[in-house]
């Protein structure tokens, strides 16, 4: 799971949102630094710009004074103890200086910086500051680098350190401007040596562009960075395992012994628990933890405790076997569309037998006077007998006598406050119970009182499985949740209705970040306009499923685009071009047109192939507002689109071991957009090209052991319709009413395809990424109407209520989503393909596929 969403689920208890909203009205965090509530000097303006407070001198006139574009920045970090002093000294140093900067005013938002799961790529970094050039770098880090002395702070990855101090520089930009990438994507820039935008890179380590040449003055920084290495270790490290902001965990060999071992790293001030508690101190806390249950057989040994710079590392004995949810994949009889009765059953004996023996592991941690603290199926390792179980990553446990509240933990396994010592374990346990069936215990952090419903869907899908087994787990779960009236998705249209009202309610047209609550990336792309998590894929649902005109969110994206933010992308689902697409259908032409001709006037050939951002999805809306409007520039602009498709699906693939397949990201988007070409013109180059472009996502494919065919990522296989093989299967049944499938591989794909489509279980219930595509997919295709009725069924186990509306969580499930891709407009519009027999609602340019062929041109769905 992406840990990256827990941020975003702090600020508020329904909906995903930006973390500077934590501390806002009505909350308990702390206030703001007492330096970010000084008066703005004369002569300086300040802003908040999302998690910053930005400090900018002006002249007589009130405007920014001039200042570089890019060059070398300088970064402070801090802990929670000297921030306050930090911010106020860097204040004190730059206003009579007349040097821009900027820092986090408030603690809270800096916690969340130093977080475990916090972007390694933003760090501790505390204050920024602007010298203009290398002597006034040289002379700010020299000055304030001498009243910064002793300081403490994390180590900002991206930096290069001065001194020992808490100072690193890095070189960027310094206004912001974009530019679109090599993948196709719209980023942060700035100018090479010849004057071009390009990429500002931004990985966790440091980095010198190559047309810039490092200050004589920090080379010895540099030297001093190079000299520690994990060569001095007496470890071999071969795989790193994973990696948070508070460290790598990787796989090793003692080079005395040959003996395999894990090394789990400790960095400093960085990667804080809820209690404060650094990577380091939670490392100190395992290490006591494991000593006081060595010997049990149930936990790694512990073998050295070694400091390495100012890192800290625990060594363990390597624990062969695997995490129990990797079993998941290849055990889980619910994964076919007909799960056979026998593997049911062995199923069922083997998560019982699993979860007996995790229970008893549990109870020789306590006896031993330790609380986990942090169960859940990433930590409990199965070992290759099938039988043996051990409990790995305990830096959050704590003694017994503590009684303590839970610090860390898994969203899917997370106690209510109530629960304390070796209640939070028994919390985890009795998740544990429910999720071993169906692994969707996240919806708990919405809703506790969901337990219930699950407990009856798996007593219906596990027959053999004790019902006082599931009955204990939800009174366990449930114990101090309030009742919550059940939902139905299958109540049409009242399920409809109450999804509009859902909708509604939870819009804010009084922000201007978002207007609907969704999915975390609307905060990165230009606030909440876009079609697959913003205002406009909403406002598209609401408009297909027959909802009354949302007049005020309509108004909302009008003046949200007048003009959009910069930055915005330019895109089919991520940006601009669905904007456009949508307001025009709902009768806002100009303003469409508007946007479209700020799209031309960017590099917009440079964009990617894909439907998602790139040419694909821009090349489909240029030919739809040509229909509407009858403007030749864009019809001109839009084969110009398909000739660089075109040309592109010729040329060799690059050396990529994981190209993207599937409707969004692969060579099915440009399939489509030639499709829809072909049917205007009828040129049979064009139904050739969307034919090799489907057979080279195709390629991509493997059929699973049920039969169905599913994307094959290299780590994981895919059925979804945004990136797996059910998109493929859309555009295939459309390629099939034009095309001869004379080898018959089309016609086989799209029957496996319905197989992966059908399956019992899927892990989300989003559009793009779960169970709502796979309503869509079969209600347009037309499908077994029991197998439709059976997914709109399975769609039901994710409902959740919002102030007594039917909704239903986003991606991760920590918190609901109203957005098309991952949440409750995209289920609305898959529900009314089902249910509403009136109703043609689809994804925008893939309506219900042709009944027959048809040769010659054809006007565009809009």
């Amino acid at each position: 799971m992406d840990r990256r969403y827990e941020v975003y689920a702090l600020a508020d208890g329904h909906f995903y949102d930006t973390p500077d909203r934590f501390g806002t009205a009505g909350s308990t965090a702390e206030p703001l630094f007492a330096t970010a509530r000084r008066a703005v000097p004369e002569g300086w303006r300040a802003a908040r710009s999302g998690d910053w407070l930005t400090m900018t001198p002006v002249g007589a006139d009130g405007a920014p004074l001039p200042s570089p574009a890019q060059g070398w920045k300088i970064h402070s970090s801090a802990t929670r103890a000297n921030a306050e002093r930090i911010a106020a000294i860097v204040w004190d140093y730059c206003v009579p200086r007349r040097i821009p900067f900027k820092f986090v005013p408030g603690p809270h938002l800096l916690h969340l910086r130093n977080a475990k799961y916090a972007g390694r790529d933003t760090s501790g970094k505390f204050v920024t500051v602007y010298p203009d050039g290398e002597e006034r770098l040289q002379q700010v880090l020299r000055e304030l680098g001498a009243l910064l002395e002793g300081f403490e702070g994390p180590y900002i990855l991206t930096d290069l350190r001065w001194n020992d101090g808490p100072l690193y520089v890095r070189y960027g930009a310094f206004a912001r401007s974009y530019v679109v990438d090599e993948r196709g994507s719209l980023v942060t820039a700035v100018r090479d040596g010849d004057g071009n935008l390009v990429p500002d890179r931004r990985a966790p380590s440091f980095q010198v562009p190559e047309w810039v040449t490092l200050p004589e003055f920090l080379r010895p920084q540099l030297a001093a960075r190079d000299a520690t290495t994990v060569g001095d270790l007496p470890y071999r490290i071969e795989k790193a395992l994973h990696f948070s902001n508070g460290g790598g965990v990787y796989a090793g060999t003692d080079t005395r012994d040959g003996r395999r071992v894990v090394l789990k790293e400790g960095r400093p001030h960085a990667g804080l628990a809820a209690d404060g508690a650094d990577a380091v101190a939670r490392l100190a806390r395992e290490k006591e933890a494991l000593e006081a249950v060595a010997g049990t057989g149930v936990v790694p040994e512990v073998r050295d405790w070694i400091t390495l710079g100012e890192h800290r590392f625990l060594v363990m004995d390597h624990l062969a076997g695997r995490p129990l949810n990797a079993y998941f994949a290849e055990r889980h009889p619910l994964l076919v569309p007909d799960p056979d009765p026998g593997a049911v059953r062995d199923y069922t004996e083997w998560a019982l037998r699993i979860h007996r023996k995790v229970e008893e592991a549990v109870a020789v941690v306590h006896a031993r006077g330790i609380v986990f603290n942090d169960l859940h199926v990433f930590n409990i390792m199965v070992g290759p007998d099938d039988e043996s179980v051990f409990l790995i990553d305990f830096e959050a446990a704590a003694p017994v006598a503590e009684n303590g509240r839970q610090i860390v933990a898994h969203p899917g396994f997370f106690a209510p406050p109530d629960r304390r010592g070796v209640e939070v374990d028994r919390y985890a346990l009795a998740c544990l119970r429910l999720a071993l069936f169906l692994p969707v215990t996240t919806l708990f952090v919405v809703d506790r009182s969901k337990a219930a419903h699950l407990a009856d869907v798996i007593a219906g899908q596990f027959p053999d499985v004790p019902r006082a087994f599931l009955d204990e787990a939800v009174e366990e779960i449930t114990r101090g949740a309030p009742a919550a009236r059940p939902v139905v998705p299958a109540d049409w249209p009242h399920s409809r209705d109450s999804m509009v009202k859902a909708i509604l309610a939870a819009a804010t047209p009084e922000r201007d970040d978002r207007l609907f609550p969704g999915d975390t990336a609307q905060f990165g792309d230009g606030g909440g306009l876009g079609l697959a998590h913003g205002a406009a894929g909403v406002l598209y649902a609401l408009d297909r499923a027959g909802a009354e005109r949302y007049e005020e969110g309509e108004r909302w994206l009008l003046d949200h685009t007048a003009p959009p933010p910069p930055g915005t992308p330019l895109g089919l689902y991520d940006g601009l071009a669905g904007v456009a697409h949508v307001l025009a259908a709902l009768g806002h032409r100009q303003r469409a047109l508007d946007l479209t001709a700020g799209i031309l006037r960017e590099n917009w050939r440079n964009l990617s192939s894909d439907l998602h951002g790139g040419l694909a999805g821009l090349g489909l809306v240029l030919d739809s507002l040509a229909d509407s409007t009858g403007e030749p520039e864009l019809r001109e602009r839009a084969a110009e689109a398909a000739e660089i498709l075109v040309r592109r699906l010729v040329e060799p693939l690059p050396d990529a071991p994981r190209r993207r397949a599937g409707l969004l990201r692969g060579a099915t988007g440009p399939a489509l957009f030639l499709l829809r070409r072909y049917e205007r013109t009828g040129e049979p180059a064009l139904l050739a090209a969307a034919e090799a472009a489907l057979r080279r996502d195709l390629d991509r494919c493997v059929v699973q052991k049920g039969g169905g065919l599913d994307v094959d990522e290299g780590w994981r296989t895919l059925p979804y319709l945004g990136d797996g093989s059910v998109g493929i299967g859309m555009v295939l049944d459309d390629w099939l009413a034009h095309g001869t499938d004379e080898d018959g591989a089309f016609t086989a794909a799209r029957a496996a395809i319905l197989i992966a489509a059908t399956s019992r279980f899927y892990a989300q219930p989003g559009l793009f990424q779960g169970r709502a595509g796979m309503v869509l997919h079969l209600a347009r295709t037309g499908a077994d109407p029991a197998r439709l009725a059976a997914q709109v069924d399975g769609l039901g186990w994710f409902a959740m209520a919002y102030q007594g509306q039917l909704a239903f969580p986003g991606h991760q499930m920590m918190r609901l989503s109203m957005d098309l891709a991952t949440g409750t407009a995209g289920c609305l519009l898959a529900l009314t393909a089902a249910l509403d027999g009136d109703r043609a609602a689809h994804l925008p340019f893939l309506p219900p596929p042709p009944a027959a062929p048809e040769r010659g041109p054809a006007p565009a769905e809009s």
